[in-house]
């Protein structure tokens, strides 16, 4: 019969319609249109067309803005948030708004206009993930802001308009709710038990090992128990750490391995998926905390949010966890050689 989950990290329930069960095929995407590489701005060849780069990783002695690299970060051309200005942080009764302070950068993760991330070499893969932490880095220097989201839309499904491969770093000088309900459930969790919730999970996941898919010496990926959508993965740092910045190089490279085998399996599973990943880690004004895990949510794209979700605030989950899990695990087998 159908279930009620509690997420235990923003203590929000989710519907398992375990009598609506489907399997991977049950969600069938057809491909999409590729933009045509000649009018892509993200193709090698075509700086140009973009506003001048922030950051870029090439071999020494090229000039910036020129072809040759292997990630380039720029800016937004039509940025959510703009970097200029002061907050303006003012109200009118009952009304409170600020200026659109911020940053809004894109990082194009690869100059071949055909090539997916889940496609990657892990090595390059790394420099990717070291280009999230720089940007984290120098932006988090700015004490305007509250918090840097990093992450990736893809397909049109997820939000996605260009179809080169990329993904998106939005500054803002608010923390957003969802993270600041984690936050806030962690902090709870951890007065009552004097202990973080997210290592607990790592710990419970793994006694399980019925939802884990892949773990390596610093990294578990994991179905979470109340998975709001099919397949979704979530991959935890295995020691607690709370800003997404402490990474270490060994860290990157596992990270690395990580995300690859995650996307491998979920794009293996369902083909032609589109799905949102995203980084969530701590404020900016409150970075090292004993009650919070940086994570990253995969969150693939394969149910239709209607009038019930958006006026109950519940998903319905027509795919179990450990079922989910299941696939992911022999989608992962078929990939082995």
């Amino acid at each position: 019969m159908p279930e009620l989950r509690k997420d235990p990290t923003i203590g929000k329930w989710v519907i398992i319609a375990t009598e609506r069960s489907s399997r991977p095929s049950d969600f069938k995407e057809e491909p999409e249109e590729l933009t045509k590489m000649d009018t892509c701005p993200f193709c090698e060849g075509r700086e140009d067309k973009t506003p001048p780069e922030i950051l870029a990783i090439r071999p020494p002695g090229l000039p910036p803005n020129s072809k040759g690299w292997q990630v380039r970060v720029i800016p937004n051309k039509f940025p959510a948030l703009t970097i200029e200005g002061e907050l303006g942080r003012r109200g009118i009764g009952v009304y409170d708004f600020m200026n659109g302070i911020g940053a809004h950068e894109v990082i194009v993760e690869t100059p071949d206009h055909s090539e997916e991330i889940e496609n990657i070499p892990v090595e390059r893969l790394e420099n990717i993930l070291w280009v999230y932490k720089e940007r984290y880095l120098d932006l988090r220097k700015d004490p305007r802001l509250k918090y840097i989201l990093i992450f990736k839309n893809k397909g049109k499904k997820a939000g996605a308009s260009l179809e080169h491969t990329h993904s998106q770093l939005i500054a803002t000088p608010v923390v957003p709710d969802i993270v600041k309900n984690e936050l806030e459930t962690g902090l709870r969790y951890y007065q009552y038990k004097e202990r973080c919730l997210y290592c607990d999970i790592i710990l419970q996941e793994l006694e399980e090992n019925k939802r884990v898919v892949f773990e390596n010496v610093d990294f578990m990926a994991f179905v979470p128990f109340a998975a709001a959508v099919p397949f979704e993965i979530q991959i935890l740092p295995k020691e607690h750490s709370s800003d997404f910045a402490e990474m270490k190089l060994s860290e990157i490279k596992s990270l690395s391995e990580t995300l690859k085998i995650s996307l491998k399996m979920l794009t293996k599973a369902v083909p032609n998926v589109s799905y949102n990943f995203y980084i969530h880690t701590s404020s900016l004004d409150n970075l090292a905390v004993p009650y919070y895990h940086w994570h990253i949510e995969i969150v693939p794209r394969l149910t239709q949010l209607a009038g019930f979700e958006w006026g109950s605030g519940l998903y319905i989950n027509p795919v179990p966890p450990e079922s989910a899990a299941e696939f992911l695990i022999n989608a992962k087998k078929e990939m082995e050689p």
